[in-house]
């Protein structure tokens, strides 16, 4: 389950960063602004004292997608509960409309699921999600700030670029958790 609101499909889904436990507060404002909004919710069981319940909870903790036009920046980041947006490289980080469906249907499909951050480790085999070099795999052979230096093993030569680190995913995914990454 999750809770999404719709107005505009011509504008980019954005990240937005809030105050803790803060995320279906913010949902709920940016809705009362008109704004489309998606705040991913995660069906768990948590127990009491006396009884055990299904709750939603929210997927990822202290953040709420957007999808809003560069002039309605302003009337988001002054949202009460709202830090700021999430950056990439100085600007907005913009998701793609097929990663925000990919997470909605994985929701729809799943309960009590965990959100787990990339961990890249030097010697990983990874492969790249998008680019001129999509589909391609290779082993990670340094790893800085943003970016990974990739050895990509093809046509019997080895082909080293720098990848940001966010077109990257493990190649091999571990059977124990399904991997969605932002």
């Amino acid at each position: 389950m999750s809770r999404t609101h719709q107005v505009s499909s011509t504008a980019k889904w954005l990240a937005v960063y809030t105050k803790p436990r803060w995320e279906k507060k913010v949902f709920r404002l940016l809705v009362e602004k008109g704004i489309e909004s998606y705040c991913p919710l995660n069906k768990v069981k948590r127990k009491w004292s006396d009884r055990i319940k299904k709750v939603e909870e929210p997927l990822f903790k202290s953040y709420v997608f957007v999808k809003i036009s560069d002039k309605q920046r302003t009337e988001v980041r002054t949202t009460q509960g709202v830090i700021n947006f999430v950056y990439y490289n100085g600007k907005p980080a913009v998701i793609r409309e097929k990663e925000i469906q990919a997470i909605k249907k994985f929701l729809d499909e799943h309960e009590e699921v965990m959100a787990v951050p990339v961990d890249l480790k030097i010697g990983d085999r990874v492969k790249i999600s998008r680019g001129v070099m999509m589909d391609c795999e290779g082993r990670i052979l340094e790893l800085r700030r943003k970016t990974a230096k990739i050895a990509i093993d093809s046509l019997g030569y080895i082909l080293i670029a720098y990848i940001e680190k966010t077109k990257l995913f493990s190649a091999r995914p571990t059977s124990r958790t399904s991997q969605y990454f932002i």
